[in-house]
């Protein structure tokens, strides 16, 4: 028995073997439990390598199934055949969720990252937001390197603003090994991102490797606004608390009203519904409308008090204010007196509504559900331009603050 026979090509033979047959029954077929340490990444996939590199073993001409009991799993044996064979192995800990906010969320504000005089370095979350800018506009997830390294190269140097260079080696595989970013058509293993600065500009320049973020999160990006909200209010909390982010998301495309707007998949994503906006039942509204909310009052407060372009007019804050009032509306006219909505709908299936501020912002108004209001077009037209507006401001106070009480749990 030598781990060594084992090629690139049985251990790709035992990965559709595990896709065809499941994880359960890939396992109970070949006698191993459950990884515990270490997973084989593929594509945005996981699987567990101690198994994998058995079952493998089995697609070597004359050879057998290797069992449990006769090799390593650890770094010493089956991770690093994996890793000569140009395959990457993360920690469980690293492993990106399958489409779960709170999972991701809570990686990414775990990022190691290094730190200057001023604090943490831009690296990663400037590749990040790179990469969902990407995703939302519904481009390619995986980019030949030459590719990659141009487009954030060039945003390094324009928004390195604590003295990052131009080397896109280094967040990409400081990523890579966060379980965040897959890397393929390399051979050998994947050098670390730490350790000289020229390690991973050789590599990449002698590997050319296509890559792009791990599929989970793509997929997540570009359908989910909420987690895509969540995901940048993480990133700019925890890295820009000193600075202004604005000119950055305006360049990759996410300072945009529609930033917090659930979108279709792109053609190459995998088949995942994407998150919907409308939950089950009262209980499940209520948590959600508390965690935009929730999110709304994070930017505010972030942006409070700060050296920052159009502090006032926020559209990453407005759209995440506008996706809660549509979800507690429930599509329907907020206007207790409402005659008549539409029946009609959007393209897209979406009720006809207009989400306007009971307090307008230019009058010291919040971009906040609690004074906005979801309203229809009849109702919308007489708020801003009927004779009877003045009154009409007036009593949606009262009924937007009923409103959003109930929505948070809070009301009668």
């Amino acid at each position: 028995m030598a781990l060594s026979d084992i090629g690139r090509p049985e251990v790709l033979r035992a990965v559709e073997e595990f896709d065809r047959l499941g994880r359960s029954a890939f396992l109970h077929r070949y006698g191993f439990q459950a990884s515990r340490t270490y997973l084989l990444s593929l594509d945005g996939r996981y699987y567990d390598s101690k198994a994998v590199v058995g079952a493998a073993h089995g697609y070597v001409r004359g050879q057998r199934p290797l069992a449990a009991s006769e090799f390593s799993g650890g770094r010493g044996h089956a991770v690093k055949l994996l890793d000569e064979l140009g395959f990457q192995v993360v920690s469980q800990e690293a492993v990106a969720p399958e489409a779960a906010p709170d999972d991701l969320v809570g990686r990414i504000a775990r990022l190691r990252v290094a730190h200057s005089r001023t604090g943490p370095l831009l690296y990663q979350p400037i590749t990040l937001l790179w990469a969902i800018g990407r995703a939302v506009r519904g481009e390619p997830r995986m980019l030949p390197w030459a590719e990659t390294s141009a487009s954030v190269s060039g945003l390094l140097e324009e928004f390195g603003l604590r003295g990052e260079r131009a080397r896109p080696g280094y967040p990409v595989l400081a990523l890579h090994h966060a379980g965040l970013w897959t890397l393929q058509g390399h051979e050998g293993p994947v050098p670390p991102a730490h350790g000289a600065a020229s390690v991973p500009h050789r590599w990449f320049a002698a590997q050319q490797p296509t890559g792009g973020p791990v599929r989970p999160f793509h997929d997540l990006m570009r359908t989910s606004g909420q987690a895509r909200v969540e995901v940048i209010q993480t990133l700019t909390d925890r890295f820009f608390a000193d600075l202004d982010e604005t000119p950055l998301l305006r360049a990759v495309g996410l300072y945009d009203e529609s930033v917090a707007d659930d979108l279709p998949r792109a053609p190459e994503s995998s088949p995942v519904p994407a998150v919907r906006a409308e939950p089950a039942d009262p209980v499940s509204l209520a948590a959600q409308y508390e965690r935009l909310c929730g999110l709304v009052e994070r930017r505010e407060a972030a942006r409070r008090g700060r050296r920052r372009e159009s502090v006032s007019r926020d559209p990453i804050r407005s759209s995440t204010a506008r996706r809660a009032v549509l979800l507690r509306s429930a599509g329907r006219c907020e206007n207790p007196a409402c005659g008549g909505q539409p029946d009609d709908v959007t393209d897209s299936g979406d009720p006809i509504l207009e989400v306007d501020h009971v307090v307008e912002i230019t009058d010291d108004g919040r971009d906040h559900p609690s004074q906005m209001i979801a309203l229809c077009p009849n109702c919308h037209a007489v708020k801003t331009r009927g004779r009877s507006r003045h009154e009409v401001r007036a009593a949606f106070l009262d009924v937007v603050r009923e409103l959003h009480a109930r929505a948070r749990g809070t009301g009668g």
